[in-house]
Protein backbone atom coordinates (compact mmCIF):
# COMPACT_ATOMS: atom_id res chain seq x y z
CA UNK A 1 0.00 0.00 0.00
CA UNK A 2 1.05 3.35 -0.74
CA UNK A 3 1.81 5.76 2.28
CA UNK A 4 -0.36 7.74 3.82
CA UNK A 5 1.20 11.25 3.81
CA UNK A 6 -0.55 13.99 6.46
CA UNK A 7 -0.10 17.67 5.04
CA UNK A 8 -0.46 20.76 7.28
CA UNK A 9 -2.64 23.85 5.56
CA UNK A 10 0.28 25.87 7.51
CA UNK A 11 -0.87 29.43 8.35
CA UNK A 12 -4.09 29.68 6.39
CA UNK A 13 -3.22 33.73 5.84
CA UNK A 14 0.35 32.41 3.79
CA UNK A 15 0.91 30.29 1.05
CA UNK A 16 0.32 27.08 2.66
CA UNK A 17 -2.81 26.89 0.87
CA UNK A 18 -2.32 27.69 -2.57
CA UNK A 19 1.29 25.58 -3.40
CA UNK A 20 -0.79 21.85 -1.54
CA UNK A 21 -3.58 23.01 -3.85
CA UNK A 22 -0.59 23.18 -6.90
CA UNK A 23 0.54 20.06 -5.46
CA UNK A 24 -2.69 17.99 -5.29
CA UNK A 25 -3.09 19.08 -8.77
CA UNK A 26 -0.57 16.90 -10.36
CA UNK A 27 -1.42 13.36 -10.98
CA UNK A 28 2.46 12.25 -9.97
CA UNK A 29 1.66 12.69 -6.61
CA UNK A 30 -1.05 9.72 -6.43
CA UNK A 31 1.66 7.92 -8.08
CA UNK A 32 3.85 7.73 -4.90
CA UNK A 33 1.67 8.25 -2.01
CA UNK A 34 -1.84 8.85 -0.32
CA UNK A 35 -1.88 12.59 0.51
CA UNK A 36 -3.70 13.94 3.28
CA UNK A 37 -4.34 17.45 3.67
CA UNK A 38 -5.24 18.88 7.54
CA UNK A 39 -6.53 22.15 7.88
CA UNK A 40 -9.81 24.39 7.16
CA UNK A 41 -12.18 23.52 4.64
CA UNK A 42 -13.52 27.16 4.19
CA UNK A 43 -10.16 28.12 3.47
CA UNK A 44 -9.40 25.81 0.79
CA UNK A 45 -13.33 26.24 -0.89
CA UNK A 46 -12.27 29.93 -0.77
CA UNK A 47 -9.16 28.93 -3.52
CA UNK A 48 -10.81 26.46 -5.04
CA UNK A 49 -13.75 28.88 -5.53
CA UNK A 50 -11.22 31.11 -7.23
CA UNK A 51 -9.12 29.12 -9.05
CA UNK A 52 -11.45 26.06 -10.96
CA UNK A 53 -9.02 25.70 -13.60
CA UNK A 54 -7.20 23.65 -11.51
CA UNK A 55 -9.87 20.79 -11.62
CA UNK A 56 -10.31 19.90 -7.77
CA UNK A 57 -13.00 18.47 -5.57
CA UNK A 58 -12.65 18.38 -2.00
CA UNK A 59 -14.27 15.43 0.30
CA UNK A 60 -13.91 16.14 3.55
CA UNK A 61 -12.99 12.91 6.12
CA UNK A 62 -12.75 12.47 9.81
CA UNK A 63 -10.65 9.32 9.48
CA UNK A 64 -7.86 9.14 7.21
CA UNK A 65 -8.65 5.38 6.45
CA UNK A 66 -11.78 6.73 4.58
CA UNK A 67 -9.68 9.18 2.16
CA UNK A 68 -10.65 7.89 -1.36
CA UNK A 69 -6.77 9.39 -2.75
CA UNK A 70 -7.86 9.63 -6.26
CA UNK A 71 -5.69 12.22 -8.50
CA UNK A 72 -8.40 15.31 -8.64
CA UNK A 73 -10.24 14.70 -5.16
CA UNK A 74 -8.50 16.72 -2.54
CA UNK A 75 -8.78 14.27 0.69
CA UNK A 76 -9.22 17.16 3.71
CA UNK A 77 -9.81 16.68 7.92
CA UNK A 78 -11.38 19.93 8.33
CA UNK A 79 -11.04 21.55 11.76
CA UNK A 80 -13.32 24.09 10.98
CA UNK A 81 -10.91 26.88 13.36
CA UNK A 82 -11.06 29.98 9.96
CA UNK A 83 -14.57 31.68 9.10
CA UNK A 84 -12.79 33.22 5.60
CA UNK A 85 -15.96 35.90 6.07
CA UNK A 86 -14.05 37.32 8.78
CA UNK A 87 -10.25 36.26 8.00
CA UNK A 88 -7.67 38.28 5.95
CA UNK A 89 -4.65 36.65 3.63
CA UNK A 90 -1.68 38.03 3.94
CA UNK A 91 -1.70 39.41 7.89
CA UNK A 92 -0.32 38.20 10.78
CA UNK A 93 -3.30 37.18 13.14
CA UNK A 94 -3.87 35.20 16.53
CA UNK A 95 -6.42 33.38 14.51
CA UNK A 96 -3.69 32.04 11.57
CA UNK A 97 -1.48 31.44 14.45
CA UNK A 98 -3.64 29.19 16.41
CA UNK A 99 -4.87 27.52 13.26
CA UNK A 100 -1.29 26.78 11.87
CA UNK A 101 -0.54 24.80 15.59
CA UNK A 102 -3.74 23.28 15.35
CA UNK A 103 -3.16 21.70 12.56
CA UNK A 104 0.34 20.23 13.43
CA UNK A 105 -0.78 19.06 16.88
CA UNK A 106 -3.68 17.33 14.56
CA UNK A 107 -0.74 15.49 11.94
CA UNK A 108 1.15 14.29 15.27
CA UNK A 109 -1.62 12.95 16.91
CA UNK A 110 -2.44 10.88 13.28
CA UNK A 111 1.00 9.82 13.26
CA UNK A 112 1.35 8.46 16.74
CA UNK A 113 -1.59 6.52 16.49
CA UNK A 114 -0.33 4.98 13.00
CA UNK A 115 -3.20 6.59 11.47
CA UNK A 116 -1.16 7.98 8.75
CA UNK A 117 2.62 7.23 7.88
CA UNK A 118 4.02 10.58 7.75
CA UNK A 119 4.08 14.36 8.30
CA UNK A 120 4.59 17.24 5.48
CA UNK A 121 4.20 20.68 7.13
CA UNK A 122 3.76 23.91 5.28
CA UNK A 123 4.84 26.95 6.64
CA UNK A 124 3.91 28.64 10.07
CA UNK A 125 4.40 32.48 11.56
CA UNK A 126 5.88 32.35 14.72
CA UNK A 127 4.63 35.93 15.65
CA UNK A 128 0.81 34.56 14.91
CA UNK A 129 1.34 31.48 16.82
CA UNK A 130 2.82 32.85 19.96
CA UNK A 131 0.15 35.54 20.16
CA UNK A 132 -2.37 32.91 19.72
CA UNK A 133 -0.84 31.36 23.23
CA UNK A 134 1.48 28.54 21.33
CA UNK A 135 4.84 29.47 22.92
CA UNK A 136 7.10 27.58 20.88
CA UNK A 137 10.34 28.55 18.74
CA UNK A 138 8.80 26.77 15.58
CA UNK A 139 7.77 23.57 14.34
CA UNK A 140 11.23 21.50 15.53
CA UNK A 141 10.00 22.56 19.44
CA UNK A 142 6.28 21.63 18.90
CA UNK A 143 6.77 18.10 17.30
CA UNK A 144 9.61 17.36 20.11
CA UNK A 145 7.33 18.73 22.82
CA UNK A 146 4.16 16.52 21.59
CA UNK A 147 6.15 13.58 20.76
CA UNK A 148 8.20 13.52 24.23
CA UNK A 149 11.18 13.86 22.79
CA UNK A 150 14.55 14.59 24.29
CA UNK A 151 17.21 14.25 21.67
CA UNK A 152 16.48 15.45 18.30
CA UNK A 153 17.64 18.01 15.48
CA UNK A 154 16.67 19.32 12.15
CA UNK A 155 18.11 19.11 8.97
CA UNK A 156 17.91 20.77 5.97
CA UNK A 157 18.20 19.28 2.38
CA UNK A 158 18.71 20.27 -0.95
CA UNK A 159 19.81 17.84 -3.52
CA UNK A 160 23.55 16.25 -2.52
CA UNK A 161 23.89 18.56 0.18
CA UNK A 162 22.41 17.69 3.81
CA UNK A 163 23.09 19.65 6.83
CA UNK A 164 22.36 19.19 10.70
CA UNK A 165 22.26 21.22 13.58
CA UNK A 166 23.90 21.48 16.67
CA UNK A 167 21.48 24.17 17.69
CA UNK A 168 18.83 25.71 15.83
CA UNK A 169 17.10 28.83 17.74
CA UNK A 170 19.24 29.94 19.79
CA UNK A 171 21.23 33.63 19.97
CA UNK A 172 24.55 32.95 18.58
CA UNK A 173 26.19 33.40 21.82
CA UNK A 174 24.45 30.83 23.28
CA UNK A 175 24.67 28.50 20.20
CA UNK A 176 28.41 28.71 21.24
CA UNK A 177 27.63 27.56 24.71
CA UNK A 178 25.57 24.43 23.33
CA UNK A 179 28.38 23.08 20.95
CA UNK A 180 29.52 20.22 23.80
CA UNK A 181 31.20 17.13 22.89
CA UNK A 182 27.69 15.46 24.28
CA UNK A 183 25.39 17.46 22.02
CA UNK A 184 27.58 17.22 19.24
CA UNK A 185 28.07 13.23 19.48
CA UNK A 186 24.03 12.86 19.99
CA UNK A 187 23.83 14.92 16.50
CA UNK A 188 26.60 12.85 15.01
CA UNK A 189 24.70 9.66 15.95
CA UNK A 190 20.84 10.92 14.50
CA UNK A 191 22.69 12.31 11.70
CA UNK A 192 24.00 8.40 10.94
CA UNK A 193 20.67 6.59 11.52
CA UNK A 194 18.93 9.28 9.27
CA UNK A 195 21.50 8.73 5.97
CA UNK A 196 20.48 5.19 7.03
CA UNK A 197 16.62 5.95 6.94
CA UNK A 198 17.48 7.22 3.87
CA UNK A 199 19.26 4.05 2.05
CA UNK A 200 22.52 5.56 2.73
CA UNK A 201 24.09 2.39 3.85
CA UNK A 202 27.85 3.60 4.70
CA UNK A 203 27.10 7.67 5.59
CA UNK A 204 30.01 9.79 5.34
CA UNK A 205 29.83 12.26 8.07
CA UNK A 206 31.55 15.56 8.14
CA UNK A 207 31.46 17.67 11.31
CA UNK A 208 32.21 21.90 10.74
CA UNK A 209 34.26 23.48 13.08
CA UNK A 210 33.00 26.14 15.05
CA UNK A 211 35.56 28.84 14.75
CA UNK A 212 37.00 30.36 11.96
CA UNK A 213 39.58 27.74 10.47
CA UNK A 214 38.58 25.95 13.37
CA UNK A 215 40.30 27.66 15.89
CA UNK A 216 43.79 27.43 14.26
CA UNK A 217 44.61 25.32 17.39
CA UNK A 218 43.18 27.42 20.10
CA UNK A 219 44.77 30.72 18.53
CA UNK A 220 40.91 31.64 17.88
CA UNK A 221 38.82 29.59 20.23
CA UNK A 222 39.33 26.12 21.54
CA UNK A 223 35.77 24.70 21.07
CA UNK A 224 37.49 22.14 18.41
CA UNK A 225 40.03 20.95 20.82
CA UNK A 226 37.52 20.59 23.71
CA UNK A 227 34.42 19.37 22.71
CA UNK A 228 34.19 18.97 19.02
CA UNK A 229 36.66 17.47 17.96
CA UNK A 230 36.31 14.69 21.18
CA UNK A 231 33.03 13.96 19.97
CA UNK A 232 34.19 13.05 16.78
CA UNK A 233 36.92 10.77 17.98
CA UNK A 234 33.70 9.15 20.16
CA UNK A 235 31.64 8.76 17.15
CA UNK A 236 34.72 7.21 15.06
CA UNK A 237 35.12 4.38 18.27
CA UNK A 238 31.42 3.52 17.91
CA UNK A 239 31.48 2.46 14.06
CA UNK A 240 30.96 5.85 12.95
CA UNK A 241 32.01 6.80 9.29
CA UNK A 242 32.41 10.61 10.43
CA UNK A 243 35.70 12.98 10.32
CA UNK A 244 36.36 16.78 11.42
CA UNK A 245 36.51 19.12 12.67
CA UNK A 246 36.73 20.75 9.10
CA UNK A 247 36.64 24.40 8.06
CA UNK A 248 32.60 25.52 7.61
CA UNK A 249 34.37 28.00 4.92
CA UNK A 250 34.85 25.00 2.47
CA UNK A 251 33.40 22.02 4.05
CA UNK A 252 29.75 22.58 2.73
CA UNK A 253 30.86 22.94 -1.32
CA UNK A 254 32.58 19.86 -1.13
CA UNK A 255 29.61 18.37 0.70
CA UNK A 256 27.48 19.60 -2.42
CA UNK A 257 29.81 18.27 -4.82
CA UNK A 258 29.45 14.42 -3.04
CA UNK A 259 32.44 14.23 -0.76
CA UNK A 260 30.20 13.65 2.47
CA UNK A 261 26.66 12.47 2.53
CA UNK A 262 25.68 14.61 5.48
CA UNK A 263 27.32 17.75 7.36
CA UNK A 264 26.77 18.43 10.80
CA UNK A 265 26.96 22.21 11.43
CA UNK A 266 27.50 24.00 15.09
CA UNK A 267 24.35 26.61 14.98
CA UNK A 268 21.91 28.22 12.66
CA UNK A 269 22.99 30.23 10.16
CA UNK A 270 26.38 28.31 9.43
CA UNK A 271 23.94 25.38 8.21
CA UNK A 272 21.16 27.14 6.60
CA UNK A 273 22.86 29.97 4.49
CA UNK A 274 24.24 27.52 2.50
CA UNK A 275 21.23 25.18 1.60
CA UNK A 276 19.04 28.63 0.92
CA UNK A 277 21.91 29.67 -0.94
CA UNK A 278 21.87 26.35 -3.65
CA UNK A 279 17.70 25.96 -3.12
CA UNK A 280 16.50 30.09 -3.18
CA UNK A 281 16.93 31.69 -6.67
CA UNK A 282 16.17 35.33 -6.97
CA UNK A 283 15.78 36.48 -11.18
CA UNK A 284 16.05 40.32 -10.26
CA UNK A 285 14.81 40.81 -14.32
CA UNK A 286 11.51 39.52 -13.44
CA UNK A 287 11.75 40.65 -9.28
CA UNK A 288 10.41 37.27 -8.17
CA UNK A 289 11.58 34.09 -6.76
CA UNK A 290 12.72 32.06 -9.53
CA UNK A 291 13.02 29.18 -7.41
CA UNK A 292 12.34 28.26 -3.84
CA UNK A 293 13.56 24.59 -2.81
CA UNK A 294 14.76 22.38 -0.15
CA UNK A 295 13.33 20.53 2.64
CA UNK A 296 13.48 20.72 6.78
CA UNK A 297 13.39 17.30 8.15
CA UNK A 298 13.03 16.71 12.36
CA UNK A 299 15.48 14.03 13.21
CA UNK A 300 15.25 11.83 16.20
CA UNK A 301 11.29 12.14 16.39
CA UNK A 302 9.43 8.72 17.14
CA UNK A 303 7.45 10.25 14.11
CA UNK A 304 8.38 11.41 10.71
CA UNK A 305 8.64 15.07 9.71
CA UNK A 306 9.23 17.19 6.96
CA UNK A 307 8.79 20.57 5.33
CA UNK A 308 9.33 23.34 3.45
CA UNK A 309 12.46 25.23 3.43
CA UNK A 310 10.32 28.76 3.70
CA UNK A 311 8.56 30.70 5.38
CA UNK A 312 4.56 31.91 5.25
CA UNK A 313 5.69 34.75 2.72
CA UNK A 314 2.37 36.71 3.52
CA UNK A 315 3.09 39.15 0.60
CA UNK A 316 2.59 36.65 -2.41
CA UNK A 317 -0.29 34.60 -0.42
CA UNK A 318 -3.43 35.43 -2.50
CA UNK A 319 -1.79 36.01 -5.85
CA UNK A 320 -1.50 32.30 -6.97
CA UNK A 321 2.06 32.94 -7.81
CA UNK A 322 3.95 31.16 -5.13
CA UNK A 323 6.24 28.06 -6.14
CA UNK A 324 5.42 24.50 -4.44
CA UNK A 325 8.55 22.69 -5.10
CA UNK A 326 9.91 23.05 -1.88
CA UNK A 327 6.70 21.56 -0.66
CA UNK A 328 7.13 18.87 -3.62
CA UNK A 329 10.53 17.82 -2.31
CA UNK A 330 9.19 17.30 1.50
CA UNK A 331 6.49 15.18 0.30
CA UNK A 332 9.40 12.67 -1.38
CA UNK A 333 11.52 12.79 1.32
CA UNK A 334 9.01 12.17 3.32
CA UNK A 335 7.97 9.12 1.40
CA UNK A 336 11.17 7.81 1.46
CA UNK A 337 11.88 8.20 5.13
CA UNK A 338 8.42 6.19 5.33
CA UNK A 339 9.91 3.68 2.99
CA UNK A 340 13.15 3.02 4.94
CA UNK A 341 12.56 3.87 8.56
CA UNK A 342 11.67 1.33 11.17
CA UNK A 343 8.18 1.79 12.75
CA UNK A 344 9.03 3.36 16.29
CA UNK A 345 5.60 4.09 17.87
CA UNK A 346 3.13 1.07 18.55
CA UNK A 347 -0.16 1.44 17.46
CA UNK A 348 -2.99 2.51 19.72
Amino acid sequence: MKKIIGITLGDPAGIGPEISLKAFAKKELYNHCRPLLVGDKSVVEYYLDRHPEIGLHLNVIDLAADGKYTHGIVDMIDLGIVDMNHFEIGKVSSVGGDAAFQYVKKVIELAMSQEIDATVTNPLNKEAMNSAGHHYAGHTEIYADLTGTDKYTMMLADGNLRVVHVSTHVSLREACDRATKERVLDVIRIANTACKNLGIGNPRIAVAGLNPHCGENGLFGTEEIEQINPAVEAAKLEGINVCGSLPADTLFSKANGGMYDIVVAMYHDQGHIPLKLLGFVYDQAIGSWKAVQGVNITLGLPIIRTSVDHGTAFDQAGHWTASEISLENAIDYAIRLAEHSPKKVEKR
